[in-house]
Formats: structure tokens, sequence, C-alpha cells
């Protein structure tokens, strides 16, 4: 239920105990209702506390404006009760959550790079590449350069709700698997193999929103004093 002192999107779990017969109806309902429906209707609580039963898709302006405030002030007050209240929700319409599982089966990435004292980052060698780079569009320039394999031939699962450990040496192509996993592969790498969401490639749908990659370096945001990141980072860990 959606109300101004609880949360926004959870069921209450008093309703039983005071004997709130319609609601109990309403919520006995929404448990019927085909699964793609049930993730998109709930029931509303206005500022006059009237409760009616709503699709999030047609909720208007000024409700839209309430609904964010709720979900405002339920995170502020506390993310982890946030986020329960959001599971609650779930289990309320007995609607269970997504689970992907991803696969890969013979999985190589390949580049092609210099050698030598032409793999230096030296201003010569940065016009050079560009220039080999231009003269390679235009089919002017055939010079081969050399080959190099960052993965060779891998193949795995990652199976849903479970924590998977990459481990590696330095250069041995950690990032690079998981940059393949997530979609987010650079256009200068060569990719073959096949890489599924469920059974689905990436190319059938939008892998960017359905998977984050977490970079290893930690970005911060210029304008935040030093302080202010480090309650920022404890409020998203739930501090």
């Amino acid at each position: 239920m959606w109300n101004s002192t609880d949360n926004a999107f959870a069921r209450s779990t008093s309703f039983r105990k005071e004997g709130e017969d319609e609601e109990a109806l309403r919520w006995a309902a929404l448990e019927r209702l085909p699964t793609y429906r049930r993730a998109r209707r709930g029931i509303f609580k206005n500022l006059s506390g009237d409760k009616r039963e709503v699709d999030v898709a047609d909720l208007g302006t000024q409700e839209h404006r309430i609904l964010l405030e709720r979900l405002a002030d339920a995170l502020d007050d506390d993310p982890e009760t946030f986020f329960q209240l959001m599971r609650n929700r779930f289990d309320a319409v007995d609607l269970e959550f997504p689970k992907i599982e991803v696969r890969f089966q013979h999985l190589t990435i390949e580049t092609f790079v210099h050698i030598g004292s032409r793999a230096l980052p030296t201003i010569s060698n940065f016009i050079c590449n560009m220039s080999e780079a231009l003269l390679r569009q235009m089919r002017i320039l055939r010079r081969k350069r050399s080959k190099l394999t960052i993965i060779s031939d891998i193949s795995g699962i990652i199976r849903p709700s479970r924590l998977t450990l990459l481990l590696g040496p330095p250069s041995s192509g950690k990032t690079t698997l998981l940059l393949a996993l997530a979609g987010r592969l650079g256009p200068g790498l060569q990719i073959s193999g096949n890489i599924t969401y469920n059974g689905h490639g990436l190319n059938e749908f939008v892998p960017q929103r359905t998977s984050a990659y977490v970079i290893q370096q930690d970005w911060h945001v210029a304008e935040m004093t030093v302080r202010e990141t480090l309650q920022f980072a404890g409020r998203c860990q739930g501090v």
C-alpha cells in the first residue's frame, strides 16, 4: 500500500490485525491477476486518505509527485527497511524476483597491437597511430599488426542468486571478460563465441540495462567534500 507514514510500495503488515477486510479483499484480487498485471498494479492512498486500486503507468502528475516524495522519505529514513518493504510488496502479490543466468561458450577475444618501441606512448607513435588508422579506413594501408589473444576459447556459467569470485594474475583478462559479459567491450576488440542471458544473445536486448559493471577506480564528484563523499558512500551501504 502506498501511504505517507509507512512506505510507497509495500503492503501494510497490520491490516489483518486491524480488521480492514476491504483492503484484504483488494489484495486478494490482485494476487489472482496475471504476473504482468500484478507487477504494475497496487493500492494508492491519496492525501485525503482515500484508497483505490491503480495502474502505475496511469498515475497522474500529482500522484507521481506524491509517490516520489514517499519513496524519498522511505529511503532517507532507512534504506535497508525500504528494500525490505519492496520485497514485501513482491511477496504481497506472490511475485518472484527475476533471476538471470549468464552463459558464455567458446569465448575468444583478440586485438591487434604494436610491439617493441612502436608500442611506447610517445608523441611520434601517437601521430603514426592516428595516421595509420586513417589510411587503414581508406584502405590505402594494409600494414599488418601483431595479433594479441586476450581470452582464448573459454566457457562457463554464472548461476543466478550466487556470488561468483573471479581470480587470476594481473593482465590475465579478468577485466576484459567482465566487460564482455556486460556488453561493454571497446570497438578495437574482436570477439567470437556466444554470450547469453537466460538463453538470449546480446543482440536480442540491451545488456547495459540488465547488468552493471563497476570499474576498479573510484570516481568522486568534484563538487563534494571528503566528508560529503564518505557520508554519501555510507548511506549507499545503509550505514
